[in-house]
C-alpha cells in the first residue's frame, strides 16, 4: 500500500480563493522586501521632499533673522561711521539717512525687523551708503561674477583632481603613488596669505610672468573682447592656482582613505572574481561609494565660494564679495552687509539642494529610505 505523500506548494501552486482556484501564487509579489523597495521606488516620495523642504525654509527664516539681528549688535550704524567722514551733514539730512537705512531711532526693533522682511520679499535690499547710496542688488551683482568665475573655477577643477588622483592612489596602495599625499597635505597646511605673498614675489616680481593683482588691466574696461577676456585669464591664473594648491591636499586625502575603506568591502572581491576589468570595478563599483561623502564636502565648498575668500582677495587686491564683506563690515554698512550674508546663505542652501540630489542619484539607498 502506498502511503499518500504530503503535496509541497510551489510557485505555481493555486490559490485559494473560494469556489475559483485559477490564481497562482508569485513569490516575488507575497510580501518580499525586495518588491516592496522596488514599489517604493517607483513612487515620489513626497513625505521626504516636504521634509526637507520645510527644513530649508526653516534655516532659510533662521538665517535671514540672523542676518537682520547680528549687525545690530554692533557698536556705532553707518549713518554714525559717514558723519565721522563728513562733518557737514545737518542733522536732518543725517535723521533722513537713517529712515533711508531701516535705522530709524522712531521703530522699535520688531518693526524694523517686520519692514525688513517686507522689502526683502519684494526683492529690495537696500541702499549702500558705502556706495553712493546705489542698489545693493546692483553693487553685489558688479563684484559676484569675479568671485564665482574665479574661485568656483579653482573649487571645482581642485575637486575633480583631488577626487580623482585620490582614487587611483587608493587603488594602488602601497606603491610610489602614496608621496603624492604627504605632499599635497603639506601644501594644504601652508597658511593661504602666505602661499600667495609667495606666489606674487616669486612669478610677478621676480618672473614678471603674472600681474601683482587686480582682475584685469588699468585702463581696461569689462566688455565682452579677447582683449579683455585674455587680460582676466592672464591676471586671474596666480590666484587660481594657489586656490588649487592650497586645496587639493584636504580633497586627495579624503577620496584615498575612503577608497581603502571600500575596497575591504565584499561587493569588490565580489566584482574582481567574477572577473571584471580593473577599471569597470574601480570607477564602477569602488570610486562610485567612495565619493559619496565627497559630494557633500562638496556642496559646502560651493556654497561657500561666494563668502570664503576675503584672504585671497586681500592678497591680489581682487574685486569679490570677499573685499566687498570685509569694506562693509569695516563701515558698518547694515544693508551692504545683510545682503552679502544673504547670498552666502541662499548659496549654501542651494549647494545642499544639489548635494541631496546628487547623494540621491548616486546611493540608491537615499531613494528607498526616502520612499
Amino acid at each position: 500500500m502506498t502511503a499518500l505523500q504530503p503535496q509541497i506548494p510551489t510557485e505555481e501552486a493555486p490559490l485559494p480563493s473560494g469556489d475559483n482556484n485559477t490564481d497562482t501564487i508569485d513569490a516575488l509579489e507575497v510580501g518580499t522586501t525586495a518588491t516592496t523597495a522596488s514599489k517604493g521606488h517607483s513612487r515620489i516620495p513626497w513625505r521626504f521632499l516636504g521634509g526637507r523642504a520645510l527644513f530649508y525654509l526653516f534655516t532659510l527664516w533662521a538665517a535671514v533673522t540672523i542676518n537682520f539681528f547680528l549687525p545690530r549688535m554692533m557698536k556705532g550704524d553707518a549713518v554714525s561711521a559717514y558723519l565721522a567722514r563728513n562733518r557737514n551733514i545737518s542733522p536732518e539730512a543725517a535723521d533722513g539717512l537713517r529712515a533711508l537705512l531701516g535705522l530709524d531711532t522712531d521703530k522699535s526693533l520688531f518693526e524694523q525687523y517686520i519692514d525688513y522682511w517686507s522689502h526683502l520679499l519684494r526683492g529690495d535690499l537696500g541702499v549702500s551708503l558705502l556706495h553712493g547710496l546705489r542698489p545693493v542688488a546692483e553693487v553685489i551683482s558688479q563684484s559676484l561674477p569675479w568671485t564665482v568665475g574665479l574661485v568656483g573655477f579653482a573649487t571645482i577643477v581642485s575637486f575633480a583632481i583631488g577626487t580623482i588622483g585620490g582614487a587611483i592612489v587608493g587603488w594602488r596602495r602601497g606603491s610610489r603613488l602614496d608621496a603624492l599625499i604627504p605632499i599635497t597635505t603639506f601644501l594644504s597646511t601652508i597658511p593661504y596669505f602666505w602661499l600667495g605673498l609667495l606666489a606674487i614675489a616669486v612669478f610677478s616680481v621676480n618672473l614678471r610672468w603674472f600681474p601683482i593683482g587686480k582682475a584685469y588691466g588699468v585702463g581696461m574696461s569689462p566688455e565682452w573682447t579677447l582683449e579683455f577676456i585674455g587680460q582676466v585669464l592672464h591676471h586671474g591664473f596666480l590666484p587660481a592656482v594657489t586656490i588649487i594648491i592650497a586645496s587639493l591636499g584636504g580633497w586627495m586625502l579624503g577620496m584615498r582613505n575612503m577608497m581603502l575603506t571600500v575596497l575591504d568591502e565584499d561587493y569588490i572581491m565580489v566584482a574582481q572574481a567574477k572577473g571584471m576589468p580593473n577599471r569597470r570595478v574601480l570607477w564602477g563599483y569602488a570610486a562610485r561609494n567612495a565619493v559619496l561623502p565627497q559630494v557633500q564636502s562638496f556642496a559646502l565648498s560651493i556654497g561657500f565660494i561666494v563668502g570664503g575668500t576675503i584672504v585671497m582677495e586681500m592678497v591680489f587686491s581682487y574685486p569679490g564679495v570677499g573685499k566687498l564683506l570685509l569694506d562693509a563690515t569695516n563701515a558698518k554698512d547694515y544693508a551692504l552687509m545683510q545682503g552679502v550674508f544673504l547670498v552666502i546663505t541662499l548659496s549654501v542652501l542651494v549647494a545642499n539642494v544639489l548635494a541631496d540630489v546628487a547623494y540621491a542619484f548616486l546611493d540608491p539607498r537615499t531613494r528607498q529610505t526616502g520612499a
